[in-house]
């Protein structure tokens, strides 16, 4: 077995070090030059976290990311809504990480590289064709930069972790169609600041109709103030988006005005996106879900195959738990279609769901509920227009989606 793992990002690298534990042969293939930790902050939930865990990595993890307390909702007058603690503060067996995407990235990477050897990693190839043959599945590649043509590589199986873009995606699904835009636009940044709230805290605050913020830290004692690297994404309901491009710059005039009288007892919004170093703009944006994703040798992994809004916190976590499947299905020997069908039955309906289930009622619909009950105004008491039941029962019904409720959770360390 010689699995092509096409994309060294979260989903890519987590499946290596998978594959080499369960003794079979791959190899990565990734188009930029060199692996740099590039992008924002994510969240690592219980579900995803204990997949980690159990490749040994959680001490690397908490080394370098922020070991989460607690979930907190507010509205934009900075009344709060519910808070509610999570990972091992939630009585789980796994922690819940906030974490700079580049670091997980490095984290894997070095795990992978030390464990499976630095060719196992190859750099610079840039995925542009696959297909197969009943004995094979093969890839074509040029150079990242130049263009030139890369020597064709075959394989028993390819798996496409190359993103919502993905050249795999493409060929097995040609008429896809493009990302989907969901009506909110995006403005994301990190900035060292003071840690607030205790520095542990995972906040979502206002709604999308006037501005809603994301904010939490992902690295911690950046200084001798301790200041933190704290994660912010600005969201605002807006017809006006430009074509998904994870590295456009974002303009603090377009979306600053929404946040200007935030100033919370325990954070200064507009201070804090004043401070970032840089600002990027992207429109939140999915693709409906397939039919299917493995079609004979080839398959998809992460968003590839699911690509899904960031309101759930699960983009990554997602592509961990298909990681975990693919591999389990590999491990279990077979016919690769087999093996490939096998892995498609266990993760397309649930990450489907959870697909859908951003789009209408994920954590930050709690947000939503009081906007519209209070209509948008400051609240006297807040049992007089939602119920903590009631609030606990929407962010429960999320977990249940995802997989990360303490008995899905449970249930699987058992197994």
């Amino acid at each position: 077995m010689d699995v092509m793992i096409i994309g060294a990002g979260i989903g890519g690298l987590t499946l290596a070090l998978m594959l080499h534990k369960a003794g079979i042969a791959f190899r990565v293939y990734e188009s930029a030059q060199e692996i740099r930790p590039i992008g924002v902050g994510i969240s690592i939930l219980p579900h995803a976290s204990r997949e980690l865990t159990e490749l040994g990595l959680q001490p690397a993890l908490a080394e370098v990311a922020v070991t989460a307390r607690e979930s907190c909702f507010f509205n934009r007058f900075g009344q709060l809504i519910y808070k509610e603690p999570v990972g091992t503060f939630a009585g789980y067996d796994y922690p819940q990480f906030q974490i700079h995407r580049g670091d997980l990235q490095q984290i894997l990477y070095a795990a992978l590289v030390e464990r499976a050897g630095p060719d196992c990693v190859v750099t610079g190839w840039k995925c542009i064709d696959v297909e197969q043959t009943a004995d094979a599945a093969i890839a074509r590649f040029v150079d990242g930069r130049t263009g030139e043509d890369r020597p064709v590589q075959t394989g028993a199986a390819i798996v496409g972790c190359d993103g919502i873009h993905s050249v795999v995606r493409r060929k097995l699904v040609p008429d896809d169609g493009g990302p989907i835009y969901s009506g909110v636009n995006m403005w994301r940044g990190t900035t060292w600041w003071r840690p607030y709230l205790g520095g542990a805290s995972y906040v979502r605050a206002g709604w999308l109709t006037h501005g809603k913020m994301v904010i939490y830290p992902i690295r911690n004692k950046l200084d001798a103030d301790g200041r933190q690297l704290i994660n912010w994404v600005a969201e605002i309901e807006t017809p006006d988006y430009h074509q998904q491009d994870w590295n456009r710059r974002g303009r603090l005039d377009d979306f600053i005005h929404a946040f200007a009288d935030w100033s919370f007892d325990f954070l200064d919004v507009p201070g804090l996106i004043r401070g970032a170093e840089a600002i990027l703009e992207y429109p939140m944006v999915d693709k409906d879900p397939l039919a299917r994703w493995s079609f004979g040798r080839l398959t998809l992994l992460g968003d590839a195959a699911h690509p899904m809004y960031p309101r759930g916190s699960n983009g990554a976590g997602q592509a961990i738990l298909d990681a975990r499947a693919l591999a389990d299905c590999f491990a279990s020997g077979g016919d690769v279609a087999a093996v490939l069908k096998a892995y498609e039955d266990k993760r397309l309906q649930a990450t489907a769901a959870v697909v859908r289930t951003n789009r209408s009622t994920p954590p930050d619909v709690i947000l939503k509920e009081v906007h519209e009950r209070t209509g948008d105004r400051p609240f006297a008491r807040l049992d007089d227009v939602i119920t903590q039941d009631e609030l606990a029962a929407l962010s429960n019904s999320y977990k249940k989606v995802a997989g990360y409720d303490k008995a899905t959770v449970a249930e699987r360390r058992r197994a």
